[in-house]
């Protein structure tokens, strides 16, 4: 399988931002969750991820597309929280760029909350025990591979991180 393109830094633009503002929050939390009950099930997440989120709430806040999605973990499932009432249990803020860095492993998740690219708020206990959770899933090859074609219109072809400068500090852009 040939490697993801690398990821560079960059930021969503100010306009979409103050849409994504005025727009309901609740359906970002959608995809999210049939994502995480999905790798549940399949197993490619650990299962500790279910008891260590067990009624807590979680909020991921993107920071440069003006968004937020807000989830609770209810008898061992993700689900919407649709009240967004009150504040969540661990809040994990961050850009596009570091959030997809963070999905692919082209960034360690210590390196990028060192840097502070994504940052966590809230129960800190919490928040580093899904960060160590993340840290040592392994995707499988297949989800990828579907990863390749979209990521290649996005951010070019046949660039590696090495080539791209992932894991380093910062990118000139």
């Amino acid at each position: 399988m040939p490697p993801l393109p690398a990821i560079p830094e960059f930021h969503l633009p100010q306009w979409l931002q103050r849409l994504h503002q005025r727009l309901p929050q609740w359906p970002h939390a959608i995809p999210l969750c049939c994502a995480l009950n999905l790798g549940l099930r399949l197993k490619a997440l650990p299962a500790d991820l279910r008891a260590l989120c067990e009624g807590k709430t979680i909020r991921l806040v993107l920071e440069d597309g003006g968004s937020e999605a807000r989830i609770v973990c209810r008898n061992g499932c993700f689900h919407p929280d649709w009240k967004a009432a009150g504040e969540a249990d661990v809040t994990f803020r961050g850009e596009l760029h570091a959030y997809l860095k963070l999905l692919t492993r082209q960034e360690d998740p210590d390196t990028l909350f060192f840097n502070r690219q994504i940052a966590i708020e809230g129960d800190t206990e919490l928040g580093l025990g899904i960060k160590n959770l993340l840290d040592a899933l392994d995707w499988p090859p297949p989800f990828l591979e579907k990863l390749n074609a979209p990521f290649e219109r996005l951010f070019g072809r046949g660039q590696t991180c090495a080539q791209h400068g992932a894991g380093s500090s910062k990118n000139s852009n």
